[in-house]
């Protein structure tokens, strides 16, 4: 399938879910001082965005390097976004990502896989199969499906204050429930891509 600019960049904002992202945010950086998280948003989508670009580049090789299929990207995948799912329906008192160093996560699991995750590793691998000549298309579509994440997620706080903190848990339980069924959804796409490569191999 030939990729225009637009129809990747909207299919590249739509893997990144950045909407569906506000409550993993808003819980993950909830014992954060306020000052700190705009500073910290912006950090985890640039990373983000450093490890797109960095796999248009080098992505197929490295999976090859290490044995891996793209099946096995999205059944991992989907098996982290289910134990984050769990533990957004049903929180504990760390949080929907446990305690971290400083109180303020660092790469996991903002930037991965909130972001650079399964989804938008898959699709980048995609568009630069489909056409590696226009690699730096690519990659300003990597900058700015990251660009509007960390736009809308920068605003996540706000909503929060708008909205309730009640009205945020209620939304973050019902967020979890719809990533529960996400995360199963990759696992049985990893499955059918396996299966599907192993039929292939075997006739």
């Amino acid at each position: 399938m030939e990729h225009t600019f637009v129809s990747a960049l909207l299919l590249m904002f739509l893997m990144a879910d950045p909407l569906g992202n506000i409550p993993i945010f808003i819980s993950a950086l909830k014992q954060v001082p306020a000052a700190r998280r705009t500073k910290i948003i912006l950090r985890e989508c640039a990373i983000a965005a450093l490890i797109l670009s960095v796999f248009a580049f080098g992505g197929r090789s490295f999976l090859d390097a290490l044995g891996l299929s793209q099946a096995a990207l999205s059944i991992g995948g989907g098996l982290i976004v289910l134990l984050m799912a769990i533990r957004m329906v049903f929180p504990s008192k760390e949080g929907v990502f446990g305690e971290s160093p400083s109180g303020e996560p660092f790469i996991v699991p903002l930037a991965v896989p909130a972001i650079a995750g399964p989804s938008t590793l898959a699709t980048i691998l995609v568009l630069v199969g489909s056409d590696p000549a226009r690699m730096l298309e690519w990659l300003l579509v990597v900058l700015i499906t990251c660009g509007i994440s960390a736009v809308i997620l920068v605003f996540a706080d706000r909503l929060q204050q708008i909205v309730g903190e009640r009205t945020t848990a209620a939304f973050e339980r019902l967020m979890g429930l719809i990533l529960a069924t996400m995360a199963v959804q990759m696992f049985l796409s990893g499955i059918t891509q396996f299966v599907q490569t192993s039929l292939k191999g075997a006739f």
